[in-house]
């Protein structure tokens, strides 16, 4: 930490548990005891951090329990929404990403920017109430969409599902949405990919300690979300883990989304799958409607699907072998048992025993909020950054 360690960076200390009571902050950063107890003064007085119960005692004297402390997710809330093509979840979630309040309904994508997160900050102005929060309170807004997004500016690229979103200025008309809503202050808005924040969510809740973590949301398209070392891994410009548009031999008929022909989403994604269910006379649109056959235990969506988890299973033994991960979780409408079955089959017969041995395949454990979970995780690291608290902190005149 070094002798200069800033309230940030204390605060990022009491947040991850590394040193939670006044002394451990010490010996974590060298300060002495009057700095360190005028940085906690302005946490403190932000309302971030609070005094929690008396923690062991230390010394085998006795002597008085040294007070413990606490990161305050009292004192703001965070917006989050996650949208797919035709259909939208939305939520108010505490600071340490407990679900407040949440909604889901048909939102259809393809209606534009203007018009869905026009509709997404009404949505909030009602959850909010629902929640029984001021909108003043929201101090950040998380948006999941089903694109490629470059992180720096917030804006989708050239995304093949999203048609009229290429390069729109996301940020600044969700945050102008919430204020005409409910009359709230402008707003960070941070924006990723889908797939990107079920995996930053699924990492952050359920395996902590894997360093290296991909997911593969397989539902209308396919995307894969990738984190290393806590952190999401996007690539140079977003577009890491777009495994949906990598070619597959046997596809060379397949016409995909994007315009290009044997793209692995023509083949083997929800969509692919309810459109070649359709020429067999099963009503299905969508990979929602191939999740409620699979559901229903129809035999020829699940023949389907398991031939679709073979495909992307093939694919994946390349995925796995130059990432080398410790957990690949199957997420999205067609991740049930026979979709499983087949990438477990490809994936293991295709890729060295080297790369599989220490392996764990799974599905999703957040199911349907993983993306909200990552996208409200994503605001709050955002937002207490040890660099981003002294820039806040100095805002609110603390």
């Amino acid at each position: 930490m070094g002798s200069q360690a800033s309230a940030g960076e204390l605060l990022e200390l009491v947040r991850s548990g590394r040193a939670t009571t006044r002394g451990a902050l010490q010996q974590a950063t060298g300060l002495s005891r009057a700095t360190v107890g005028n940085r906690l003064d302005r946490l403190f007085r932000a309302g971030w951090l609070r005094e929690g119960a008396g923690g062991p005692v230390d010394s085998p004297l006795g002597g008085r329990p040294s007070i413990t402390l606490e990161f305050d997710d009292s004192h703001a809330v965070v917006l989050a929404a996650d949208l797919d093509t035709r259909h939208a979840r939305a939520a108010v979630l505490s600071l340490t990403g407990e679900l407040l309040a949440e909604h889901s309904g048909t939102l259809v994508v393809e209606d534009g920017p203007e018009t869905v997160l026009g509709e997404l900050g009404r949505w909030f102005g009602e959850l909010l109430e629902k929640a029984g929060h001021r909108a003043d309170e929201v101090c950040g807004i998380g948006l999941a969409v089903p694109g490629p997004v470059d992180s720096e500016s917030g804006r989708v690229v050239q995304p093949p599902i999203m048609p009229g979103w290429d390069g729109y200025d996301i940020r600044g008309r969700l945050s102008r949405a919430l204020t005409e809503h409910t009359g709230a202050p402008a707003v960070p808005v941070l924006v990723d990919n889908d797939a990107n924040l079920m995996a930053y969510g699924e990492q952050r809740s359920g395996h902590p300690d894997c360093s290296a973590f991909v997911l593969v949301k397989v539902s209308t398209g396919i995307g894969a979300g990738v984190v290393v070392g806590g952190s999401i891994y996007r690539g140079i410009d977003g577009g890491a883990g777009d495994i949906g548009h990598i070619r597959v031999p046997e596809g060379a008929e397949a016409l995909c989304r994007c315009g290009s022909y044997g793209c692995l989403a023509a083949l083997a994604s929800g969509g692919a799958v309810a459109r070649r269910l359709a020429e067999a006379g099963v009503p299905a649109a969508s990979g929602s409607d191939v999740r409620d056959l699979l559901a229903s235990g129809h035999p020829e969506a699940a023949a389907l699907a398991r031939e679709a988890g073979r495909r992307v299973g093939d694919v994946l033994a390349t995925v796995v072998t130059l990432l080398n991960p410790g957990v690949l979780m199957i997420a999205g409408d067609l991740a049930g048992t026979a979709f499983l079955t087949g990438v477990r089959e490809l994936l293991y017969q295709r890729a060295l025993p080297r790369s599989t041995a220490h392996l764990d395949v799974v599905t999703s454990r957040l199911g349907e909020r993983a993306g909200l979970i990552g996208a409200g995780a994503l605001v709050v690291e955002h937002l207490y950054a040890p660099e981003r608290v002294e820039e806040r902190l100095t805002a609110l005149g603390v």
